[in-house]
C-alpha cells in the first residue's frame, strides 16, 4: 500500500517542499496558505471538477483547483460553436467566478507535472504544493490510436480552441472555394468526412447538413451546394452505437434524409491533408477531416503502471481511491472502476462524472470525521442525441423515442446543464433565434485568415497550367 498523507506531518511536508525549492533556483511558488484544515487538491475543471469543488463548499478543507484554462467548457455544446450556432462565451464561464464566494476556494492556472507519492507533493508548472487529499479529474483527450498523419491534419473537438480553429476552417473552405482552380480543388473544400458515428460525429454532421441546406446558399449564391457533400465513417455496424437500436436506425435515417452520406464497416487509416483514404481501398479529396473517433486517458507522471489499464484510465475501486493509494482519487473519464457490471468503466460522460464527484465529496467528509465510506453506485438515467432542427434520439431507462418531443428534451437537458444563468439565456436565445429565423449570425473567422492557405490554392493553380 502507498503511503497516506495523513501519516506525514505538515512539517515534514513543507520541508520537503522547501528542499525541492533549494534544489530549484527558479522554482515558482503557488502562493497558496497554510490553513490548517486539510487540503483537496483537484486537478481539473470538467465536469467532475466542477461537481467536486460545488459539494465541498460547506466542508471544513481547503479545496484547490489546478487547471490549464481559467474556465469551464461546456463540451457538449463544442460542436454548435464549431458550425456557427452558438457564440464560444455562452459555454465557457470563468472558474473564479463560479466560486468566487466559495471561502475555501482556491484557484491557480497552471498544469501539473508529476505526483510524487511518497511524500505527498504534486508539481506543477506554477509550483510544488503538498496534499492531503488529490482527486485527478483529468478528463480525456483525442485518440489517434497511434496514426500520426490523421493526428497532424485532422480537427478534433475537446476545447473551445477546437471549435473556434474548426469554424474558421468550415467558412475559410467556402471562401477559399469561389477561388479554385478547379471542380476538384473546390469540391475539396467543400466536401467533408467525419470519422466517428457516436453522439459527436452524429450531432457535428447534422449541424453541418443544416448549414448546407439552410445557411451556405444564401452566403454563397456562387457556389453550388449540391456539390457539398457530408460524409460519416463509422467503424462499427451501426451509428450511436452505445444507444439503442432504434435510435441508432433513425439517427441513420435522419441524416441520410438531410442528405449526409454514412459508411458504416468502414474506416479512415490515412490522411495527408488533402487525400482521405479508406480502409476499403477508396480515397477522397477533402481539405477538412474531422476526427470523433475515440478519447484517451493523459495519466499524470508518478503513476505506477500497475494501475493504468485501459484508455490509459486510472484503476479505482468502488470508492474511486486509485488503486494502492489511500488519498488519491480518479473521478470522471480518467477513472475506471472495473466490475462484473462495469468491465469497462464507467461511461465516459459527464453524468457518471459528476454523480462519482458528489459521493466522494460526501465520503471525504466522513473520512475527515471517521466514518465509514459509501461505495458509488451510478444510477443511469439514459442517454441522448441530437440530429438538427426538429430531430433527436433519447434512451430512458424504461422509455425511449425520437423526433420533435426527443430533441425538445434533448434542449432542455443541456439547458439546465449549462453553467451560470447569463450562459443558460444566451444559449435559449441563440437557439430560438436560429429556430425562428432559420439563420446562424456567429459566422466569424476569428484571427488571421492564414496565408498558407492561399499559397496552397496559388500552387495548386500553377500545378494545373503547368
Amino acid at each position: 500500500m502507498y503511503k497516506d498523507s495523513n501519516t506525514k506531518s505538515h512539517k515534514n511536508c513543507y520541508l520537503c517542499i522547501h528542499i525541492f525549492k533549494y534544489k530549484m533556483p527558479n522554482f515558482l511558488d503557488t502562493h497558496i496558505p497554510d490553513t490548517g484544515k486539510p487540503r483537496v487538491i483537484i486537478i481539473g475543471g470538467g465536469f467532475a471538477g466542477l461537481e467536486l469543488v460545488k459539494s465541498l463548499r460547506s466542508a471544513d478543507v481547503q479545496v484547490v483547483l489546478f487547471d490549464k484554462h481559467n474556465h469551464h467548457t461546456f463540451q457538449p455544446l463544442l460542436y454548435q460553436v464549431a458550425t456557427s450556432g452558438l457564440e464560444t462565451t455562452s459555454i465557457v464561464y470563468p472558474f473564479r467566478k463560479k466560486f468566487g464566494k466559495q471561502r475555501n476556494f482556491y484557484f491557480r492556472l497552471g498544469e501539473v507535472i508529476r505526483i510524487d507519492a511518497t511524500e505527498n507533493i504534486l508539481e506543477t508548472t506554477v509550483g510544488a504544493l503538498h496534499f492531503d487529499y488529490l482527486v485527478v479529474a483529468t478528463g480525456t483527450v483525442t485518440n489517434f490510436y497511434g496514426m500520426q498523419d490523421i493526428a497532424k491534419y485532422a480537427f478534433s473537438l475537446k476545447t473551445i480552441q477546437d471549435a473556434v480553429a474548426l469554424r474558421n476552417r468550415i467558412i475559410k473552405n467556402f471562401e477559399l472555394a469561389l477561388l479554385a482552380p478547379d471542380d476538384t480543388t473546390r469540391n475539396a473544400y467543400m466536401d467533408y468526412i467525419i470519422v466517428g458515428g457516436g453522439p459527436t460525429g452524429v450531432e457535428i454532421a447534422g449541424a453541418l447538413a443544416e448549414l448546407k441546406n439552410r445557411i451556405f446558399p444564401k452566403d454563397y449564391p456562387e457556389l453550388n451546394l449540391t456539390e457539398m457533400d457530408i460524409h460519416v465513417v463509422e467503424n462499427g455496424d451501426r451509428l450511436l452505437g452505445v444507444m439503442s437500436e432504434p435510435a441508432s436506425i433513425k439517427s441513420k435515417a435522419f441524416l441520410e434524409k438531410m442528405g449526409v452520406t454514412i459508411h458504416l464497416k468502414n474506416k479512415i487509416i490515412a490522411y495527408d491533408g488533402n487525400i482521405a483514404t479508406f480502409q476499403d481501398g477508396t480515397k477522397m479529396h477533402t481539405k477538412t477531416l474531422i476526427w470523433a473517433a475515440g478519447v484517451t486517458g493523459k495519466p499524470i507522471d508518478g503513476f505506477p503502471k500497475e494501475v493504468i489499464v485501459r484508455g490509459n484510465r486510472l484503476k479505482v475501486n468502488q470508492f474511486n481511491q486509485v488503486e494502492g493509494f489511500e488519498n488519491v482519487f480518479a473521478i470522471g473519464d480518467i477513472g475506471a472502476m472495473i466490475t462484473e457490471e462495469t468491465p469497462n468503466g464507467h461511461p465516459q460522460v459527464a453524468p457518471p462524472a459528476m454523480q462519482q464527484a458528489h459521493t466522494l465529496a460526501q465520503n471525504l467528509k466522513n473520512k475527515l470525521k471517521g466514518k465509514p465510506m459509501k461505495a458509488f453506485h451510478y444510477a443511469d438515467k439514459g442517454s441522448m442525441a441530437t440530429v438538427g432542427r426538429n430531430r433527436a434520439v433519447v434512451d430512458l431507462k424504461n422509455f425511449k423515442f425520437q423526433g420533435f418531443f426527443a430533441w425538445f428534451v434533448w434542449m432542455f437537458i443541456h439547458l439546465i446543464m449549462i453553467v451560470g444563468f447569463r450562459n443558460r439565456f444566451l444559449v435559449l436565445f441563440s437557439w430560438m433565434w436560429s429556430y425562428f429565423s432559420y439563420d446562424r449570425s456567429n459566422r466569424l473567422i476569428i484571427g488571421n485568415l492564414g496565408q498558407e492557405d492561399y499559397l496552397q490554392l496559388d500552387k495548386e493553380a500553377k500545378e494545373k497550367i503547368t
